[in-house]
């Protein structure tokens, strides 16, 4: 008797688009069709096909200009209504203990294509803060922001920052090449930080969960007013944040 276990049978063009999908969100930067050709062992007239069908449906993104391809918005919206619920459940007790150690309100930001939008709040118990749930970050304007950018790749960072600079504030960083040096303060130190950038009165500090590759999966963000956060230092609450950051990495990886 044939003990083994029982073919599954599947569609071989599916497995082919399953690769590829997979081959486009593994890559550090946007590759070619030939180049994922090669990469998933497939002849390039199958390649342009299948992916055609995977752009058409959303899965995937080619930039008209380079011809390369990314993750499409529909695995995106797809990875939000579960992925971003489950990380923020995972994240909950780190930042409840960041929170009540540090006095003051922690986020928790998650990346959507080139934004974040923030996913949970914890509250100190004796601190009214206003509820950022839900909300697009000002990524060159607050400290969630700096730490998303400090860790991407030139080329993402350019499109995130395609936009003129607006300013928000006196204290908002509005010239390129000032940012780019307190991005670089950022990878150093391990946390960015926000001078009143957003709202005058409101300071933060910020680091981001980093994954195998050092791609930003989350940014963890102390905040509060300015005199409370003078008070504390950035130094003290940027370590903080950044340890917490590192956790919640370690669990999801």
């Amino acid at each position: 008797m044939n003990m083994s276990a029982p073919t599954v049978n599947t569609v071989q063009s599916v497995e082919r688009a399953a690769e590829l999908l997979k081959a486009v969100a593994a890559a550090r930067a946007p590759l070619s069709a030939p180049a994922l050709a090669d990469r998933c062992g497939l002849n390039r007239s199958t390649t342009w096909r299948l992916l055609a069908t995977l752009e058409r449906h959303g899965l995937v993104d080619r930039d008209p200009e380079t011809g390369r391809y990314s993750v499409g918005p529909a695995v995106v919206q797809m990875a939000g209504t579960s992925g971003h619920e489950a990380l923020a459940r995972r994240a909950q007790p780190l930042l409840r203990r960041l929170a009540e150690d540090s006095e003051e309100t922690v986020n928790l930001a998650v990346p959507y294509r080139l934004q974040l939008v923030y996913v949970s709040q914890v509250e100190a118990p004796h601190v009214m803060t206003a509820n950022w749930l839900g909300r697009p970050v000002a990524l060159h304007a607050t400290s969630t922001g700096k730490a998303f950018l400090a860790w991407l790749p030139d080329d993402e960072r350019a499109a995130a920052l395609a936009e003129p600079l607006e300013r928000f504030t006196k204290t908002t960083l509005t010239d390129a090449a000032a940012l780019e040096a307190e991005l670089a303060g950022v990878r150093r130190r391990g946390y960015g930080v926000s001078r009143g950038e957003l709202e005058p009165g409101l300071w933060g500090v910020s680091a981001a969960s980093l994954d195998e590759r050092e791609r930003p999966i989350a940014v963890v963000s102390v905040w509060g007013s300015d005199g409370r956060i003078r008070e504390k230092g950035f130094r003290v609450l940027g370590e903080a944040a950044a340890r917490t950051a590192g956790e919640l990495a370690a669990q999801l990886a």
